[in-house]
């Protein structure tokens, strides 16, 4: 893959005409809170379609983050869109921060908290206690709330009209699992996985699982195969590439 890495190391103007990038480009983004992954590709693509002055310019991201989320997002611009499912299949990581005593109907803060349990008997010995649990080759139910397809709609617009809908499970692996630190109720939780993961649904099972509710306070990608969210440029920047 040869493509041109736009990153804090490489961040200076780019040519005028997308033809001198044959194998695309590739920007390292660090998504910001509440925006969505489609909103980053708006962006890019509105400044860059001007600055190349191409109108159909294709611009595309591999792997989507939650709009609560931030970290690593990768933007695949011209050519570079035709790997964009290689540069997704890579192993991810997390750092996430899961509340106990509570749940909410989409697992995160998204929604409001909707019922609460007791979770004075959970103390750092009792989670990692269940850690090996959630490691290796798994099947994960996903969240309602969530962009998967079903007969051809998106579960969350099943789940916005109260129309009930059996979820199917996916195939995931999580590789490993590291407690951060613990402050009573809320876990700092260090996660390598693979794609297709949703650390909603962890914060989801691991509340089942201690007896308790949970869902997800904060979510960030500090990793996506070999990119690191130290290298991110903010969108900010991208006033700097045209």
């Amino acid at each position: 893959m040869s493509y041109t890495l736009i990153n804090k190391r490489n961040i200076s103007p780019l040519k005028n005409d997308i033809d001198e990038y044959p194998e695309g480009i590739v920007a390292l983004v660090d998504k910001p809170y509440r925006w969505t992954s489609a909103d980053v590709v708006r962006k890019f693509k509105f400044k860059l379609a001007k600055h190349f002055d191409k109108r159909k310019l294709k611009v595309g991201h591999a792997g989507t983050l939650d709009p609560l989320a931030t970290g690593v997002l990768l933007v695949c611009i011209g050519k570079s869109t035709k790997i964009a499912e290689l540069l997704q299949a890579e192993k991810k990581e997390y750092i996430a921060k899961i509340k106990f005593g509570a749940t909410t109907p989409c697992f995160d803060l998204e929604k409001e908290v909707d019922a609460t349990y007791p979770f004075e008997h959970i103390n750092k010995e009792a989670i990692e206690k269940i850690l090996p649990d959630f490691l290796g080759e798994q099947e994960q139910i996903p969240p309602i709330f969530s962009a998967k397809m079903i007969n051809g709609i998106r579960a969350y617009e099943y789940a916005r009209s109260g129309e009930p809908v059996e979820m199917r499970s996916a195939h995931i692996n999580i590789y490993a699992l590291e407690i951060l630190k613990y402050e009573a109720p809320t876990l700092t939780l260090r996660i390598e996985c693979s794609k297709g993961t949703y650390i909603r649904a962890i914060a989801r099972d691991f509340g089942v699982s201690l007896n308790s509710g949970a869902h997800l306070t904060s979510l960030r990608r500090t990793k996506s195969g070999g990119f690191n969210v130290e290298n991110a440029i903010k969108v900010e920047d991208l006033e700097s590439l045209v």
